[in-house]
C-alpha cells in the first residue's frame, strides 16, 4: 500500500503525463486490469512505463487500435487526423463507407483510412480544414481533439465564459474551439495540466487511447455502443430487374422489406399477376418480408373508372385478398399516382374497404403519397383518414423538382424532404410513417431543363462527377453536393444523392423515431450507401 505521501506525488506525476487527459474513474479502477496491463507489456516492448499502458491493451483488444509493428506501440508518437477518424469510428462501432463521392481532394479513395474519413464526414463529427480539403496526414491537435470527443458522444455546446478562469492560454484557443474545449472540460475527458490546455499542441497515441478508452469505461455511455442495430422497416421497391438481380440488390442492403411490382390495374377491372414464386421462397428462407405494389400505373381514366365505383371497388379487393391468401403474402403495398381530386373520396373508402380485408387474413396494407404541399397531385389523398385505416404510410420523399420540370434543382432537398415529413407527421402517428428515400437523381440541362433533363443512377453520377473538367462544391443549407459539368458546349448539372446527403436525411428522419425507411429503386444506388445508411441510423440511435 503507498504511504500518503508517494499517493500524492503519483498523482502528480500522473496529471503532468497525461498532458490533460482524465480518466473517467478512479486510478484504482485501472490498477484492477493489472493482467491486462501485464499483457500488454508482453505484447508491444515499449509500453511499459507508460501510464496508459491499460487503455492501450484495452483498445487493442477491442480491435480498436493497433501497433504500429508487432512489438512496438510507439506511444509518444503524434497521431494524425486519419488515425483519430479511424479509432473514432470504431469507438463507436461504426462501419467505414468508401463514399461513390470523395468528399475531399487530398484524399485518395484507395487510402487505408478513405473509408473512416468519410464516415465521419457523413456524420459531421469531422470537417475538413476548407472546401474539399482534409489534411489526413497531419497531425491532430488537442482542440480539434476535443471537437471530436464532443460530437462522438452528441453533446450540446454553450458557453465558454468559463474558460478564461479554466486556462491560462484560453486565448490561445480557436474560437471555433472554445464551446468544445468547455464541453470536453465539463465531460472529464480532457483537461490542462499547471492551468494551460496548450490547444495547439499534438495528441500522442498514448493521450488517444487514454480518451478513447475512457468513453468505454463510462457504463451509461458502452451501453449504448454495444446496443443492437434497431432499423425498423426497410422496405426496397424491385424496378427495371430480373428476380436474380433483386435478390442480390437486397442481399447487399439493408433492406428487409421487398416490394416487387406484381398486381396492377387493367381496363377490365382485372388486376394482373406478375408474381414470381422463386422471390417469395427466398424472401421466406432469408427472413424478409414481402408486400407486392398494387398499382395503377399512373393512369388518372382507369383510376377513376375503379374508384368511382362501389362495384369495381370490391371487384379489386377481393382479387388482391385472394391473392394474398394464395401466396401467404405478408401485405400490399398501394401505389396510386396521379388520382384525380375528385376520387379522394373513393380513394379513401377503397383503402379503408381494403385495409379491412387485409386485416382479416392476417395482413398489412401501406400507402404510397407524395408529399403534400397543396397541390392537386395530391389532393385526392386524404392523409389524416388514410393514415387511420392503413398500417404505414410511405412518404415518397422526392420528385422535389421533377422530369420535365421547367426549373432544374434538386430532386429531394433536405429542408423540402424535412418540410415534407412534419407536414405528414401532423396528420398520421409517427409510428405508422415510412420515409421513402432517392437512390436516383437528375442530370439537368442549363439550356432546356424541361426538355433535355433525365433521371440517372447514383453510378452514373460518379462517372460524371469524375470526369475530366467536372466541378463539385458541397451545399450545406441543401446537405448535397451540386456537380456541374460541360456537354457540348451546354453546361449541366447535378443536385447529387450520395452517402453523404442520403446521410443528413437518414438522422433527419430516425430522429423523428417514424416506422422506418423506404427506396426506390433498388439497383440504382452505389454499394456504398448501404453502410453509410447503417451508420446514420445506429449513430442516431445513441442517447448519450
Amino acid at each position: 500500500m503507498i504511504n500518503g505521501r508517494k499517493k500524492l506525488t503519483y498523482k502528480r506525476i500522473l496529471k503532468l503525463v497525461l498532458s490533460g487527459v482524465v480518466l473517467l474513474g478512479s486510478v484504482t479502477s485501472y490498477n484492477t486490469n493489472a493482467a491486462q496491463a501485464a499483457s500488454a507489456t508482453q505484447q508491444f516492448q515499449d509500453i511499459s512505463n507508460s501510464y496508459a499502458r491499460v487503455a492501450i491493451m484495452n483498445l487493442v483488444n477491442k480491435g480498436i487500435a493497433a501497433g504500429t509493428t508487432d512489438r512496438t506501440f510507439e506511444p509518444k508518437k503524434a497521431v494524425t487526423r486519419a488515425e483519430f477518424a479511424t479509432f473514432a469510428v470504431r469507438v463507436l462501432g461504426l462501419k467505414p463507407v468508401k463514399n461513390n463521392l470523395n468528399p475531399y481532394q487530398d484524399t485518395s479513395s484507395n487510402a487505408w483510412y478513405y473509408g473512416n474519413i468519410s464516415a465521419m464526414t457523413n456524420l459531421n463529427i469531422m470537417e475538413g480544414k476548407g472546401q474539399g480539403i482534409f489534411q489526413p496526414n497531419a497531425n491532430i491537435t488537442r482542440e480539434e481533439a476535443a471537437t471530436l470527443l464532443v460530437r462522438m458522444l452528441k453533446q450540446q455546446v454553450g458557453s465558454t465564459g468559463l474558460l478564461p478562469y479554466t486556462y491560462a492560454d484560453a486565448f490561445l484557443i480557436s474560437s471555433w474551439a472554445k464551446p468544445y474545449v468547455q464541453a470536453v472540460y465539463q465531460l472529464g475527458l480532457m483537461r490542462g495540466s499547471d492551468g494551460y490546455f496548450r490547444p495547439h499542441d499534438q495528441v500522442t497515441r498514448e493521450e488517444a487511447a487514454v480518451m478513447l478508452d475512457a468513453i468505454l469505461q463510462n457504463k451509461a455511455w458502452s451501453e449504448q455502443l454495444q446496443t443492437p442495430d434497431q432499423l425498423g422497416i426497410q422496405l426496397g421497391w424491385q424496378y427495371d430487374s430480373t428476380t436474380a438481380e433483386f435478390k442480390q440488390q437486397v442481399q447487399q442492403s439493408e433492406v428487409n422489406t421487398l416490394v416487387p411490382r406484381w398486381f396492377f390495374l387493367n381496363s377490365s377491372m382485372q388486376v394482373t399477376d406478375h408474381t414470381d414464386s422463386t422471390l417469395l421462397t427466398w424472401a421466406r428462407s432469408t427472413g424478409r418480408e414481402v408486400w407486392p405494389l398494387l398499382g395503377n400505373r399512373s393512369n388518372p381514366t382507369l383510376t377513376h373508372q375503379m374508384l368511382s365505383s362501389a362495384t369495381n371497388r370490391a371487384n379489386v379487393i377481393s382479387q388482391v385478398v385472394a391473392y394474398v391468401k394464395k401466396y401467404d403474402l405478408h401485405g400490399i403495398n398501394v401505389d396510386f399516382e396521379n388520382v384525380q381530386p375528385a376520387d379522394r373520396e373513393g380513394l379513401t373508402s377503397f383503402v379503408t374497404s381494403l385495409a379491412t380485408s387485409l386485416h382479416a387474413v392476417g395482413a398489412v396494407i401501406s400507402v404510397d403519397v407524395s408529399p403534400n404541399l397543396g397541390t392537386d397531385w395530391t389532393a385526392a389523398f386524404d392523409y389524416a383518414r388514410l393514415g387511420a385505416v392503413s398500417d404505414y404510410m410511405v412518404l415518397m420523399g422526392y420528385e422535389e423538382h421533377w422530369n420535365g420540370d421547367p426549373i432544374a434543382g434538386s430532386v429531394a432537398s433536405l429542408p423540402w424532404v424535412e418540410q415534407g415529413l412534419e407536414t405528414m407527421l401532423t396528420d398520421v402517428v409517427r409510428s405508422k410513417v415510412i420515409l421513402a428515400l432517392p437512390l436516383y437523381t437528375r442530370d439537368w440541362s442549363s439550356r432546356n431543363p424541361a426538355t433535355s433533363s433525365w433521371d440517372i443512377t447514383l453510378g452514373e453520377q460518379g462517372m460524371r462527377a469524375k470526369a475530366q473538367g467536372s466541378v463539385r462544391q458541397w451545399n450545406a443549407s441543401l446537405a448535397q453536393y451540386v456537380i456541374g459539368y460541360s456537354s457540348s458546349g451546354i453546361p449541366r448539372y447535378i443536385w447529387a444523392e450520395d452517402s453523404r446527403s442520403l446521410t443528413a436525411k437518414v438522422r433527419m428522419s430516425t430522429a423523428r423515431n417514424i416506422a422506418g425507411l423506404a427506396y426506390w429503386y433498388m439497383g440504382g444506388e452505389t454499394s456504398d450507401v448501404w453502410n453509410a445508411i447503417s451508420n446514420a441510423n445506429r449513430f442516431e440511435s445513441y442517447v448519450f
